[in-house]
C-alpha cells in the first residue's frame, strides 16, 4: 500500500476537520526538535522508534515529520509495515511548513 503524503496545509485542515484525534509523530533527533518542533506534537527520534512502538496507538492517525520529508517516509513506511493503517508522510517536513505556513519557525 503507498504511503499517503500530505502538505502542510493539508495536515493542518485534517486535523481540524477530523472527527479522530490526529498526532504529528517528530521523528527528527533531539537537537533538531530544540531548536524547532510544532506544538502538541509528538516526539520520538527515529532511531528510538523502534524500542518505543508499544507507547503508540495502531488505530490512531498520525502524520510523520522530519526535517524535510525524507526520514518520515521511512518511518511511515516502517509503522505501516508493523500494522499501523493511518500514517501519512508530511511532505517537505518542518522546513515547508516554516516556508509555507509558519514563517516565524526558526528554519536551519
Amino acid at each position: 500500500m503507498p504511503i499517503r503524503s500530505l502538505t502542510p496545509r493539508e495536515v493542518t485542515k485534517l486535523r481540524t476537520k477530523s472527527a479522530q484525534p490526529v498526532t504529528i509523530l517528530d521523528v527528527r533527533e533531539p537537537w533538531e526538535y530544540e531548536r524547532v518542533h510544532l506544538p502538541d506534537c509528538l516526539h520520538i527520534p527515529m532511531d528510538g522508534l523502534r524500542d518505543r512502538l508499544d507507547e503508540l496507538d495502531r488505530e490512531q492517525t498520525y502524520v510523520i515529520l522530519c526535517h524535510h520529508g525524507n526520514r518520515s517516509l521511512q518511518v511511515a513506511a516502517f509503522l505501516q509495515s508493523r500494522g499501523f493503517r493511518n500514517v501519512i508522510n508530511l511532505a517537505g517536513g518542518i522546513e515547508d511548513w516554516a516556508v509555507n505556513l509558519d514563517p516565524g519557525l526558526p528554519r536551519y
